[in-house]
């Protein structure tokens, strides 16, 4: 159970930030020291050492994967500058491509959404994991 008690710490401290409730947060805190001896709790260690697995590759296809995607979503994201300027001389234009951009984003599965979210809090998790254990040094 290394994986866990690593973990208990931040997840605590992110169980204070969020929940307000005091009689919630403990409760929160009780129902999470409860997991440790559970099914639930091998299943979760399981996959994040599998993500720290994949993090820690010297393959660079594998290592880089999860990175990569992010940049492509922080690229979607950036694109409403120009997209900015667009509207400002044409908005015509800028409403032709949102449109389409809408209409292709509508598009994708949401089977990919998912993905890109667990991808995500997965990355986050093995940098937090690299970080504490010190092989992100």
């Amino acid at each position: 159970m290394p994986l866990f008690e690593t973990l208990i710490g931040p997840i605590t401290s992110l169980i204070d930030k969020v929940i307000p409730d005091k009689t919630a947060r403990d409760r929160a805190k009780l129902e999470l020291l409860q997991l440790q001896g559970s099914q639930a709790l091998a299943e979760i260690e399981a996959r994040l050492s599998a993500i720290v697995a994949e993090a820690n590759s010297r393959d660079p296809w594998t290592s880089r994967a999860r990175p990569s995607f992010l940049y492509v979503m922080y690229l979607l994201l950036l694109w409403s500058l120009p997209m900015g300027l667009v509207a400002a001389f044409s908005p015509d234009t800028a409403q032709a491509i949102a449109a389409g951009m809408t209409a292709y984003l509508s598009a994708l599965p949401e089977a990919l959404y998912a993905l890109f979210g667990t991808g995500y809090l997965g990355y986050t998790a093995a940098r937090q994991w690299g970080k504490i254990a010190g092989a992100d040094r």
